[in-house]
């Protein structure tokens, strides 16, 4: 299906498959309402900024803090702190990292394409960076500002372009990081204290963005170094660390067309080759401006459609009640909406948070029952047992007192023999 076609139907109809199921992603019942309650619980404290308020980024959360609610929201609130502390939206919208070719240059990664799934592959050759020469170039504090750059763009453009493109919901990369020539001998101090800093900020503030990880040509020197750096990972990471029979793997996964040539692939990019390039649909200027049109701008990429999908297009949806749609507009109203019109009652912030605290402790309880009594069972089993050892313990002496018995006995005629 061509561009024109996919716009055309984004436009005219929001009830098309194309539109559910880059909206619907992977929807469970159970999950979308710990999502709702992380959402109340926000927004009852006035923790919840439009720009994420959506479904996946809290999902996101969720997930990587087992779905309890309250180290959701503590992540969560943490993350909102360090944007601000560390003025992400500026560096999103205004840092401007000069030294781009130049650091390509000692340091090769960068996005090429994307995955069988749709989503956006990106591609680092660890073992060819110059350190010293990286250094030269710029300073862990400036690189670390480039790499919060990217994330911001991959989360607010790269996503976007790529869900339309795949006409499903995407929401994570796919990596390979090949690491021919690295070992324990050449990841130095500031190398570990780069990587320390990356992995510390994808992994609390843009969690679960990393579908899977691929680590090929891997030498002995790195599967000794290896059990060092899994140290900074996160340890919810999907990586597979491959030695050099990895192309049959990553195959697997992304498509031989865009796989760069020096990792087995059939792709030659021109002008200074493939990962000096940011290769993917995200560069098309028609679908950059369809993407922005259909998702709206930001984290909040998906709730502009979202409102424009009717409800029956969600599996396990129900119809809204009169009460939940606008009269003027007749579209579902959001949440916020709700709250702003006090058109429904919900409980306030405290009442949210015991609620939360309250479901937890009973679950907890419940827990606690259980295991107490499995620790019943194995008492009475073991009770069962010691009297099982106390028989065959009386069994053993009643059989030892007999033949010791018996050799008194013995003994004795024994005796009245040698007299007689």
């Amino acid at each position: 299906m061509s561009f024109r076609s996919i716009e055309q139907l984004l436009r005219r109809n929001s009830k098309t498959k194309i539109s559910r199921n880059i909206v619907d992603g992977v929807h469970d019942q159970k999950e979308e309402q710990l999502v709702q309650s992380l959402r109340e619980l926000l927004l009852a404290s006035n923790q919840l900024p439009d720009k994420f308020d959506d479904n996946y980024v809290l999902l996101r959360f969720l997930r990587m803090r087992g779905f309890n609610i309250l180290k959701a929201k503590e992540m969560f609130l943490n993350m909102l702190k360090w944007r601000e502390d560390c003025s992400v939206d500026a560096i999103a919208n205004d840092f401007k990292f000069e030294e781009y070719d130049a650091v390509k240059r000692c340091y090769p990664h960068g996005f090429h394409g994307v995955d069988r799934f749709g989503r956006p592959l990106y591609i680092e050759r660890v073992g060819l960076v110059d350190l010293s020469k990286l250094m030269q170039v710029t300073s862990i504090d400036r690189y670390v500002k480039y790499h919060i750059s990217e994330q911001e763009k991959t989360i607010s453009l790269r996503y976007p372009v790529c869900s339309l493109v795949a006409k499903r919901h995407i929401a994570s990369t796919t990596a390979i990081f090949d690491v021919k020539g690295l070992g324990l001998n050449n990841f130095s101090k500031s190398a570990r204290e780069m990587f320390a800093e990356i992995q510390k900020i994808d992994s609390n503030y843009y969690p679960e963005t990393l579908n899977q990880l691929y680590i090929i040509n891997a030498g002995t020197g790195f599967r000794a170094l290896w059990k060092v750096l899994k140290a900074f990972m996160e340890a919810r990471t999907l990586a597979k660390v491959l030695g050099t029979n990895y192309l049959n793997t990553v195959l697997e996964a992304v498509d031989q067309s865009n796989l760069p040539d020096f990792l087995g692939g059939t792709c030659t990019c021109p002008t200074g080759g493939c990962l000096l390039q940011d290769k993917g649909p995200w560069t098309d200027p028609e679908m950059v401006r369809a993407s922005k049109e259909a998702f709206g701008k930001g984290q909040k990429s998906f709730n502009e459609l979202t409102a424009t999908v009717a409800c029956e297009s969600f599996r396990g949806c129900q119809e809204p009640s009169t009460k939940q749609v606008d009269s003027t507009s007749r579209k579902k109203r959001t949440l916020g909406m709700l709250l702003k019109d006090d058109q429904v009652g919900i409980d306030t912030g405290e009442n949210i948070l015991r609620k939360l605290v309250d479901e937890q402790i009973s679950e907890k309880i419940r827990e606690l029952e259980h295991c107490a009594a499995q620790s019943n069972e194995t008492l009475q089993t073991l009770v069962c047992k010691q009297q099982e050892l106390t028989g065959h313990i009386e069994q053993l002496r009643k059989i030892l007192q007999d033949v010791m018995g018996a050799d008194m006995k013995g003994d004795t005629q024994d005796t009245k023999l040698k007299v007689n």
